[in-house]
């Protein structure tokens, strides 16, 4: 197995022991994107909207330097710290993912990297 390591300046870098994507077997693999601002890795103001859409941008860039795009992603895990806020989300997801989305799976959790709103992982296929 070939495995090779996706980073990009694009994208907020890792805070902590993990890669910003991993691409293996055709599939790259992204870790878990929180709103951060890459060029001064703070947290985006706003509310839920404004804060999906930062994510799906960085996932974007990340994807876009393994060759890929939220086009070419299968499957997508949303954690919300609250699911009061699904709706809010679901707008702003739909506008990334209009044509054949990807499968979805959306959980409340008690918290987040850095207190955010949302966080959202994906895996994509290569090319």
């Amino acid at each position: 197995m070939n495995k090779e390591i996706i980073s990009t300046q694009k994208a907020p870098k890792a805070i902590g022991p993990y890669s910003q994507a991993v691409k293996a077997n055709g599939f790259i693999y992204c870790s878990g994107q929180i709103p951060l601002d890459p060029a001064a890795m703070t947290i985006v103001e706003g509310g839920i909207a404004i804060q999906t859409r930062r994510v799906l941008e960085n996932l974007s860039e990340v994807l876009a330097a393994g060759g890929s795009s939220l086009d070419r992603v299968v499957k997508t895990t949303v954690f919300l710290k609250d699911m009061n806020m699904f709706a809010e989300m679901n707008a702003v997801y739909g506008e990334f993912f209009k044509n054949e989305p990807p499968a979805r799976a959306t959980v409340e959790v008690a918290r987040l990297p850095k207190d955010v709103l949302v966080e959202i992982e994906v895996v994509a296929l290569c090319g």
